[in-house]
């Protein structure tokens, strides 16, 4: 384990409209507020996204299942913000539902907001943590400097 130590900084409340992309949104947000670390929570309904559902089996590094839907569900999840290379790099975990199906995981690359997406961003500030790829692992563990 490595770990640190900062305070709450900035808090955000933002509101992401019909068929806005939630993470491109996040991320103009993040970038254009400066945000180099923080968790948020999000609630509200996603119009369609594609999900890593886990690894096809447990290994390192892991190959992904993906799952992709374009139907409403009701979403609720939480995520952290560190910059990776120079840019944001956004981790979200959410569930959605509809009676149509669950869908829980990563959500990536399309995030189709339905509706609406509110979103609460806490900054953390004191801290210096960076993304950095391990490609003997296949994913982007946080460092702390």
């Amino acid at each position: 384990m490595d770990y640190t130590k900062g305070n709450m900084g900035r808090v955000f409340v933002a509101r992401i409209d019909h068929e806005e992309d939630l993470l491109s949104e996040l991320n103009d947000l993040v970038r254009n507020e400066n945000i180099k670390s923080g968790f948020f929570f999000i609630l509200g309904a996603t119009g369609g996204a594609l999900v890593v559902t886990g690894p096809k089996k447990k290994s390192v590094p892991p190959q992904i299942n993906t799952t992709r839907f374009d139907d409403a569900k009701e979403l609720l999840g939480m995520g952290s913000i560190f910059w990776e290379s120079g840019s944001p790099r956004i981790h979200l975990h959410a569930a959605a539902g509809s009676n149509s199906g669950f869908v829980m995981g990563c959500f990536r690359e399309y995030t189709e907001v339905f509706m609406v997406i509110e979103v609460v961003i806490y900054e953390i500030e004191g801290i210096t943590a960076e993304r950095i790829p391990d490609k003997k692992l296949g994913f982007s563990p946080i460092h702390f400097f």
